[in-house]
């Protein structure tokens, strides 16, 4: 089944615009053409994590406040109804960017000529259900999104992965997609990185834009290391280390690390849901610093490709590591110093993505 509502004409003008910014960037200027919109993927896009983020989507908190957008709405045929009552809502948001919504449920219609690729849906874990099990599952779906994405797709596509386990599915689908750039995948670990800045500001009392540089190293799982060893706190002004800001190291090192890691399993104990509203954030951080960089003298953490890491992590991997990005291209930060603490953290995590890799592509070749 597929519908398309098409919801604009192609005479439009627009500027292009950091949604980060006060002001216009250089772009289309008044009384010019503007370039086609851009063709953005969702998957999973019925469920309630995309319903938290296709609104951010399409209002240009992502990509830009004035650049045009094709939405394409990824899911199940069950799910194709829910599709609709979601497309309706986007219409009756009337947002003026907003160009074109497409459900389906056809991998050839939704990989077509995209621009950017959000891949949320997988199959999450059941009761009583195996982690080998787990990992067949989610391998079978993405090898098939892999192969869209290299049969379809721009070869310029930058595709984040979000759907759990989320390094491990990343790396199928790149090894599914040969002719994509290995550069152009990342998963998300964002949730993770503004967790932890969140817990170090409410750890100072400052606002959480005041602290930067947190590390969020390894698996997107209980294994992952937050490191705050490089992390900066504005206090009052000045910028001060994070352990000399928070002055407890026990802290650090004992219930910070801990409730980062199960962050993920206390807000399910809570809501009886999995994240969604913070998700849907960090999708959209991660995705924006994508397209417009980072800050000048930031990192951001973002799972990807660890090969020619300076860091001694196998490679083969996406792994987590602290990045900038510049002209839609990240580049790991190298050469930060590790003490012995962080190492073994670092190689904890690192074994855990080793062995699922392992059991992941031995799934693969079948």
């Amino acid at each position: 089944m597929l519908m398309v509502l098409r919801v604009f004409n192609k005479g439009y003008l627009c500027v292009v615009r950091d949604p980060r910014a006060k002001q216009t960037r250089a772009g289309c200027g008044a009384g010019r053409r503007c370039a086609e919109p851009i063709r953005v993927l969702v998957t999973g896009a019925a469920g309630q994590i995309a319903y938290s983020l296709l609104y951010s989507i399409a209002k240009g908190d992502v990509f830009g406040k004035d650049q045009p957008i094709i939405l394409i709405l990824l899911d199940i045929p069950p799910m194709l109804p829910v599709l609709d009552g979601v497309v309706m809502e986007l219409q009756d948001c009337a947002l003026p960017i907003l160009k074109e919504v497409i459900p389906t449920d056809k991998v050839e219609v939704a990989f077509k000529d995209i621009d950017a690729a959000i891949l949320v849906g997988s199959m999450p874990r059941k009761e009583g259900m195996e982690r080998k099990d787990l990992l067949k599952a989610n391998v079978a779906i993405f090898k098939t999104q892999g192969a869209a994405l290299d049969k379809y797709a721009k070869k310029t596509v930058k595709v984040v992965v979000v759907g759990n386990p989320a390094n491990t599915n990343c790396l199928i689908a790149s090894k599914s997609a040969p002719s994509i750039p290995k550069e152009n995948f990342s998963c998300l670990t964002r949730l993770d990185h503004n967790r932890a800045c969140s817990q170090v500001a409410m750890r100072c009392g400052v606002s959480s834009d005041q602290v930067k540089n947190v590390i969020i190293w390894g698996n997107h799982s209980s294994t992952q290391y937050p490191d705050v060893h490089h992390a900066k706190v504005n206090l009052q002004g000045a910028e001060t280390e994070a352990y000399q800001a928070i002055k407890d190291d026990a802290w650090l090192r004992g219930d910070f690390i801990s409730v980062m890691q199960q962050r993920g399993a206390a807000v399910i104990k809570a809501r009886k849901l999995s994240s969604a509203m913070s998700a849907a954030k960090a999708i959209c951080d991660h995705m924006r610093d994508i397209w417009f960089g980072t800050k000048e003298g930031e990192f951001v953490s973002m799972g990807v490709y660890a090969s020619g890491n300076s860091y001694n992590i196998p490679e083969d991997l996406i792994y987590s590591f602290p990045v900038q990005i510049k002209n839609k291209t990240w580049k790991v930060v190298d050469g930060l110093p590790i003490n012995d603490f962080s190492r073994a953290k670092m190689d904890a995590t690192a074994a855990e993505l080793v062995e699922e890799r392992d059991t992941a592509l031995d799934f693969l070749s079948q």
